[in-house]
């Protein structure tokens, strides 16, 4: 069962009475979910072969409206939201400088259905200190109408730098490039996948019908704007992205259902020849062949 499912599972449990009025704000806490895993990714930080360190402290900030819905039940979410950044971690076999938290913060410049993620490392022994403003992603609801998070806006650092560094070799090792080969070596591996001048043509089947990829990036969803417009109820504004690329891709865009890649609910999956994508009730396969 993947990250998100479970997490999805576990906040079904804490949605009764009350507390299930506060998932009808524009912002759902599925949403922040993917985005912290989003955050995660965009900052890991490789330090040595065996060590890949991403943010261990998050502030999600929200509109007034969306923090007041959010904010009587914080402590329950960011409990469930830590042990789903704790689980996406293990998985992606990321590693932590101190404790993971998440906080709630209200942000009066932003606009129902609007959320901000910023994210820093803190190692354990110091985690009070750094005078660093956290690097800050601006995102927007994915729920139907509402949009998705938008891109990672460029920044020159990643927040709060980890106070204690653990050490790096002393020299790159003999070759100088990755798994040994020589540093001025850029072949790819010989593992499968085409070779480096194979002409790839990539396309996508969505009831039938062929669309063919024909940019680094394609956007599938219910608006206009999306490169391949899918007239589902259950898919998003801007649901997801294929990115091309060896091998392609598939990245979740903050959407209110979520994707499921051969079988796995995900936020981001390799893509291989034949892969079933289903988003809201509706199954793509993707397509891929040299020639």
């Amino acid at each position: 069962m993947g990250v998100m499912k479970r997490f999805e599972q576990r906040l079904e449990g804490l949605v009764n009475g009350t507390f299930a009025k506060v998932f009808k704000s524009e912002v759902q806490p599925v949403e922040i979910a993917g985005a912290l895993q989003r955050e995660c990714d965009n900052n890991a930080t490789i330090w040595n072969r065996e060590r890949t360190v991403v943010p261990n402290d998050f502030i999600v900030e929200l509109s007034a409206p969306d923090y007041e819905r959010l904010s009587p039940y914080s402590g329950q979410l960011g409990d469930e939201l830590s042990g789903l950044v704790r689980d996406y971690a293990k998985q992606q076999r990321y590693t932590f400088m101190g404790p993971i938290k998440v906080h709630l913060e209200k942000a009066d410049d932003l606009d129902t259905g609007l959320y901000r993620v910023r994210s820093r490392t803190l190692a354990s022994s110091s985690s009070q200190q750094g005078q660093q403003a956290p690097q800050s992603h601006l995102g927007q609801s994915g729920h139907p109408g509402q949009g998705r998070p938008a891109a990672p806006q460029p920044t020159g650092g990643y927040g709060y730098p980890p106070s204690a560094v653990p050490p790096m070799p002393a020299a790159p090792p003999p070759g100088g490039g990755r798994h040994g080969a020589p540093a001025h070596d850029r072949r790819p591996p010989a593992a499968p996948g085409p070779m480096p001048n194979a002409q790839v043509r990539r396309w996508i089947e969505i009831n039938g019908t062929r669309h063919q990829i024909s940019r680094p990036t394609l956007v599938l969803g219910r608006s206009t704007d999306a490169d391949v417009r899918i007239d589902d109820p259950g898919v998003s504004r801007r649901h997801c992205e294929i990115r091309t690329g060896t091998p392609s891709t598939i990245q979740d865009l903050g959407s209110t259902n979520g994707i499921v890649v051969d079988g796995q609910h995900t936020t981001r999956a390799t893509l291989r020849d034949g892969s079933r994508i289903v988003v809201g009730s509706t199954t793509i396969v993707y397509r891929q062949a040299e020639g």
